[in-house]
Parts: structure tokens; sequence; C-alpha cells
């Protein structure tokens, strides 16, 4: 259904700063009546003419090309009218103030895209994968998010709730008419089709937990005493000279950060100031800055000195100073001062063995093949055992370089999977254990309820608000 909005509203859609081109958006019923105003008539439909944009005495702010959209048959399902003009600062304030007052009002941030979603343009899924696509950190994300805002996501989302309601159709037959001979709650075919629910949720909760992981990454954090080769593990996976390297102990201060990507996997990775006991102020405060990030962090590699016995026995006693409610791995380095090989084993039993891979990962489960906690033995200095330590990070959260069927999802959308699926969940128990026909059928109604919240069939204002506010002022 159309949403009846009375007002027209307008932003600057392009980046702030300097460009060739800046483009001034328009959606509303307003925008026929500005564009006689600002342009002299109103352009041609969905035909790109070359205007002067002129202010209330007629004289020209810019000259450049309009564009108008009619409703329906627009982005935002309303009447649109694009300004490309000369991308200066002036220049689009100059245009846009102008546009005001003429009677839009600013956008506030992801308008144009909320109406979209108001007048049946896109549905909630869609709405959020156009945020993605624009925040799309590497190529695979990019076209994750495209797929997403195409509607493949939203199409696996429907074809599931419709499975589940043909279900609570089957069921609820069964308790209409239950003098019929034909006992539906126990017939094979109810149970079939359960189980092919179950397994497809499977399917969609890993597809989308694939999505999240292109869209958000993960956050690395290198720990460990000083001199143990942190900085120099940051710029073999950064593949630059991040941060300073020098013999002397306590370089690292502050927090370093790195913007890294395997594979399509995004890596937030952080170096941090080396864990020790000091009098120094300025190396204190970057001590606890670098607990700060050990607590926030995805996953934490502690590295350790393979050089230094000292160290090398100390290392339980190190990771269990740790927090530890993060999942670590333990980065053996400088293998080549030892004549030490590249390998990855598992740790020694002890309380490194506590953490759990890719736990930070909402909705996810430990993958299958990688132990609790491992020991990577490398060398930062030569590369050696990069290769592994990369694969490790993948296999962590069970991330596999993205396919044709990998999609943009976020943590809403497995938040959502993982309640629907615990409807069915608790369906199939009650379908087993006690026959009962009217609760599996209420399991599966909420099941279904579930679901419409990703694509938006099921949402309240607050959701809505809080989605569309994380998006551009423009889109």
């Amino acid at each position: 259904m159309v949403a009846l909005l009375t007002d027209t509203i307008a932003a600057i859609a392009t980046a702030p700063g300097r460009g060739g081109i800046g483009i001034v958006r328009l959606s509303g019923r307003g925008c026929r009546r500005i564009a006689e105003e600002l342009l002299g008539r109103v352009p041609a439909p969905r035909t790109a003419e070359l205007h002067r944009f002129v202010d209330a005495a007629r004289e020209p702010i810019d000259e450049g090309i309009a564009l108008y959209f009619p409703g329906p048959a627009s982005f935002t399902g309303e009447d649109v009218l694009e300004l490309q003009g000369h991308g200066g600062p002036v220049v689009m304030d100059l245009l846009l103030g102008r546009v005001l007052e003429l009677g839009a009002r600013a956008a506030a941030p992801g308008e144009f895209t909320q109406r979209a979603f108001q007048n049946d343009k896109l549905d909630l899924a869609q709405a959020e994968a156009v945020a993605d696509l624009i925040d799309s950190g590497s190529a695979q994300a990019a076209r994750a998010a495209l797929r997403s805002l195409h509607g493949e996501f939203s199409s696996q989302v429907h074809d599931l709730a419709e499975s589940v309601l043909e279900l609570r159709m089957w069921v609820e037959a069964a308790i209409d008419f239950p003098e019929e001979e034909v006992d539906f709650l126990g017939d094979r075919a109810l149970g079939t089709r359960l189980e092919f629910i179950r397994r497809r949720f499977a399917e969609l909760a890993e597809t989308a937990r694939q999505g999240t992981l292109l869209r958000d990454g993960l956050t690395i954090v290198i720990a460990g005493r000083p001199n143990a080769g942190k900085s120099s593990l940051l710029n073999r996976l950064a593949g630059y000279e991040a941060a300073i390297v020098t013999p002397v102990p306590g370089t690292t201060r502050d927090v370093l950060r790195e913007r890294i990507e395997i594979d399509g996997l995004p890596l937030h990775v952080l170096d941090t100031a080396g864990l020790r006991d000091s009098p120094d102020e300025v190396e204190i405060e970057g001590i606890r800055r670098a607990h700060r990030e050990i607590e926030r962090a995805d996953r934490v590699l502690f590295v350790v000195d393979a050089s230094d016995a000292q160290a090398m026995a100390a290392i339980d006693d190190d990771v269990a100073a740790l927090p530890t409610a993060a999942p670590r791995t333990t980065v053996i380095n400088k293998i080549d001062r030892v004549g030490g090989e590249p390998r990855i084993e598992p740790a020694p039993t002890g309380p490194v063995a506590a953490s759990v891979p890719g736990a930070a990962i909402a909705g996810s489960e430990t993958p299958k093949g990688v132990p609790p906690s491992v020991q990577l033995h490398l060398s930062a200095a030569t590369g050696a055992g990069l290769d592994l330590l990369r694969q490790h990070l993948k296999d962590c959260v069970g991330f596999h370089p993205s396919g044709t069927g990998v999609l943009s999802a976020r943590t809403r959308h497995l938040d959502a999977l993982r309640r629907a699926r615990a409807h069915v969940e608790e369906a199939n128990r009650l379908l087993v254990e006690r026959h009962a026909g009217e609760l599996v059928a209420q399991e599966l109604t909420d099941a279904q309820k579930q679901l419409g919240e990703i694509t938006g069939q099921v949402t309240s204002d607050d959701l809505l608000g809080r989605i569309f506010a994380s998006f551009c002022i423009g889109k």
C-alpha cells in the first residue's frame, strides 16, 4: 500500500567536499512545482536535460543536468527530481538552500530509502542492502549486497515462510477436522515436511552468517609481551610498514589500526602496547588501552617470541591473564631464530583451551574441524607461516570465499532466523513428544512472525527508526 506522504524532502546525495559533480535529490509531491520555479519548466520524464538553476531573483546558481522521474516509477515511488551540478560545497549548499526555500524540507538520514520501503518499492531486507552496498569494504561484499538488493535474500526468506505457513495449515486441518479417519498429526508426510523446513533453516542461517561476516568482518587484536613481534606481524598482514619496528621494548604505546582483507573477509587489525609491568605513565595508559581492545575483540592473536625461553615457559600464565571473554590464538613468532618450521597444532591443555572460536559472531556455531585452541608457528620477519594464519582466521569463523550464493545479511537477520528456528524446533518437539496440534500450530505461527521481521512484514516504528537512522543523508 502506497504511503500518503504530503511533504517533499531534499538532500545533497553526493559525498561532502569538492568533486566534478554534485547531486541534490528531491522526492515528493512538490517536485513538479519546484522544477518549474528552479528550471523554468518540468523536464521530460526520464530524460537528461541541460538547465540553468536559478535563484529567487532569476540569477543563475549553476548550470547542470536535471532528471525527473514521475511516481510511482521511481526509486521512492514518488515524484523524484535530481539536479546534477558542479560538485563544489558552496554551489551545492546554494542549490539545496534554494530548493528548501521553495518548500522542500531537509531529508533525514535514510529517508529516501525509507519512503521506498513505505511505498512497497523495497522490502526491509532490500532497503538495508542499499546501505550495505554503499558501505561494502570489498568486491565480494558489494556483490553480496547487490544480490540482496535484487531480492535474492528476501526471496529465500519468503520461500521459507511459505513452507512454514503450509505446514501450519496442515496442522490446523488436523485440529479442525478431528473426526476424519486420517491421522494428520501422525502422518509421515508431516514429519518429512518439518524435517525439510529444519534443513532450510540451517542452510539459510549459514548463508546469512557468511553475509554478516562479509559485511561486518572481524576485529583482530594483536597482543603479547614487548618485542614479541606484534608490530612486525601487523606489517606483514597489512602488506606495508604500518607500524614502527625497533629493538627497543615498548615502542608501541597507542593502539594502531589497520583494515585488511583476506579473500573478501574484512579484518580490522589492532596492534597494541606490549603487556608488562611498567613505571612509565604513557606506557601504562597504552597497556590499559590494550586490555580494553582485547575485551572487545572477536579474536586475539597472542604473540610469543620463540627465542625467549622465559616467555615460552610463561605462555599459560600470560594467556590466563587475558580477558576470558576473548577467543584467542597463540602465535609462536620468530621461528626463523630457532630453526622452527611453520605449522599449526592444538595448544597444550590449560587455560588457553577454554577459548571458543567465533563466539563473537551472533548466531554462529563453532565451525567443524577447528580445534578449541591452537598454537600457530610462524615468522613475521620472513613471512613463513603467514598463509597458515590467514587460513586459520577464516576457519575460526567458518568463512568461505564469496560464491554465487552468498548474500548480504545483518546480525538482526541472524537473530530473527535464530528465534524462528527455535520455534520450529519446539514445534517438532511438541509434535513428537506430545502430539499437541494446537501448540505446534502456535509455534509455527510465531516462527512466521520472526521471519516477517526480516523483510518488514512484521515490524515496529522503533525498529524502522533505528535502521534508517544508520543510513547516510541523501539515500
